[in-house]
Parts: structure tokens; C-alpha cells; sequence
């Protein structure tokens, strides 16, 4: 990327919108790879999984830096990537609007593991945004009657999608001796493989595909989700933490009301009501959760996510 290494604010706030667009819309390449007949665990495998094959030699060339906290790289390669291939099987398979509310999720977790794990301070705040946000699941999935409704497969991937996020950020956190671009590829390595190993399981392979669905892949993986990551990386590197956080958000804005004005998709009011409480659950986190370390991790987003 031919971006300036101390750019404005302005430019950094600009990019970071593009790249939380570019996560938002995401749902819109997985829908139609899923119309062609490729199932979930394949475009990841297809996608992530190309792009971390091309990015191990990159890991190999810094063992150097991370050979001592080589369990933290094994450990972001696992978790984000499980987040990842959870997150894409969830957009292909489920309702966009419910899975993106149920994946942002991931600040309550975030805050319950940086409370247990890194033994930080929480303050009423951050605790009350917890409430808030487990309220706005509740509803989101029914209200007064979810207790006779069983969490779907797709909602639980989700779920875990959100869970799996956090958890790789309380890992890159802790994971200061790994360079960031490590910390990121690792995540793309990670995909690949289980992907890989989820894809031989379920029995599935990838079929025929003309050119144009290969084409798409490729592009999906080595266009879209390498730019999406490095506008990314670019924004919250030159971005103080609690105004990325923010911005991010937007995430989540784009994916809801694009599936719903040319999505098909509908939401009821309270289901309204719930994703609005874990909203600004996730806005209160993104204000007042922990300052990010002076050399700021960058991960790639479970998309995506993403997110």
C-alpha cells in the first residue's frame, strides 16, 4: 500500500472507514460464492487458505522476534482462526443481520477475558455495557420467548466468531514480542488449516468451477481481504484505540442496513431494540476499554471480521 507512514488524522479516520465498509459488505461476495454451489468451509479453505500459504515464508523470515513467544503464533493461528472460518460459514448460512449482531458480541467477551486473564481493572461502566449487550442478545434472539428457542448452528458460530475475536485480542495483547505482520498472517495460516481439516470432515471438496468463480476467489482472498486487512492495520496503527474502536463500528452499521435494503432481510422491532443495546455496548467498550500498548497489535479481521 502507497500510504504515508505519518499520515493525518483525516487520511487515517478516512481509511479506516473504507476498511470497515469493505468488512461490512463482505456478506455480498460470500452470498454469491454460496449461489455457485461453494460451501463455507471451501471459500475459507479457497480464500484465507491461499493466502496463508503465501504468507508462511513471511512468518518463517521472523522466528527470529517470535521464537520466544512461538506459543502466542500457534495460539493466534488457532483462535483467529477458527474466528474467521466460523464467521464466514455464519454469513454464508445465516441471516446477516443476526449473525453481525450476534458476532459484536465479542466486547463482552473481550471484557470478561481481560478481567479473568490480564487481571485488569473494569470499571461499572464497562460492566454495565455487559448487561446492556447480554440484554440485547436476549432480545435479538426472541425476547419472552427464547426460552423455548434452541441456538441454531448458525448462531452458534456466531457466537463463537465473537468469542474467538476477543480471545485473539487478548492474546495479540499479551503477545509483545511477535511483530505485528506475524501476528496477522498467522491468523490467514490459521484459517487455512482448519479449513482444511473442517472441509475433510464434512466430506466436502471443491468442485468444478468455471472461470469466473475462480476468478472471484482469488480476487475475494488476495484483492478484498488484503485490503480490507492493511487499511485496517493502517488505521488503527496511526488511530488512538478508543477513536478506531468507533469507527469500527461502522462495521456493523453498513452490514445491517445493506442486508436489509438489498438484501432481503427483516428485522423486527425488537430485534431493533436489541441490536441497539449491543451497539452501544460495543460503542461504551470502544470508549473506555483498556489503552492500547505503545506498539499497537494489528489483527487481521475475522471477516469477514471480518469482523
Amino acid at each position: 500500500m502507497f500510504l504515508p507512514s505519518n499520515p493525518s488524522d483525516r487520511l487515517a479516520t478516512g481509511v479506516l472507514l473504507f476498511s470497515a465498509s469493505l468488512w461490512g459488505l463482505s456478506w455480498v461476495p460470500l452470498k454469491w460464492f454460496i449461489a455457485q454451489g461453494l460451501s463455507g468451509p471451501v471459500v475459507s479453505l479457497l480464500s484465507y487458505g491461499l493466502v496463508g500459504l503465501c504468507a508462511l515464508p513471511f512468518i518463517w523470515r521472523d522466528r527470529g522476534a517470535w521464537r520466544s513467544q512461538w506459543v502466542f503464533v500457534l495460539a493466534l493461528a488457532l483462535v483467529g482462526g477458527w474466528a474467521n472460518t466460523s464467521f464466514v460459514n455464519a454469513l454464508m448460512m445465516g441471516d446477516v443481520v443476526r449473525v453481525m449482531f450476534l458476532f459484536y458480541l465479542s466486547p463482552v467477551w473481550s471484557v470478561l477475558g481481560g478481567w479473568l486473564f490480564l487481571k485488569e481493572r473494569i470499571p461499572p461502566l464497562r460492566w454495565a455495557a455487559v448487561v446492556a449487550a447480554i440484554v440485547g442478545l436476549w432480545m435479538v434472539l426472541g425476547g419472552p420467548g427464547v426460552v423455548s428457542l434452541s441456538l441454531s448452528f448458525v448462531d452458534f458460530l456466531a457466537l463463537s466468531a465473537g468469542f474467538a475475536f476477543a480471545a485473539n485480542n487478548i492474546l495479540a495483547r499479551a503477545a509483545q514480542a511477535v511483530p505485528m505482520r506475524t501476528k496477522t498472517l498467522a491468523v490467514f495460516a490459521g484459517c487455512g488449516a482448519i479449513s482444511l481439516v473442517t472441509t475433510g470432515a464434512l466430506g466436502h471438496s471443491v468442485p468444478t468451477m468455471g472461470a469466473l468463480v475462480w476468478f472471484g476467489i482469488l480476487a475475494y482472498g488476495f484483492g478484498w481481504l488484503l485490503l480490507a486487512t492493511a487499511t485496517w492495520q493502517f488505521g488503527v496503527t496511526h488511530l488512538e484505540s478508543s477513536r478506531a474502536g468507533v469507527i469500527l463500528l461502522a462495521e456493523l452499521v453498513v452490514a445491517v442496513l445493506t442486508a436489509l435494503w438489498f438484501g432481503g432481510e427483516t428485522l423486527t422491532p425488537l430485534g431493533w431494540a436489541g441490536g441497539t443495546l449491543i451497539a452501544v455496548a460495543a460503542l461504551v467498550e470502544a470508549l473506555g476499554g483498556t489503552p492500547a500498548p505503545t506498539t499497537k497489535p494489528a489483527l487481521a479481521h475475522p471477516a469477514t471480521t471480518g469482523g
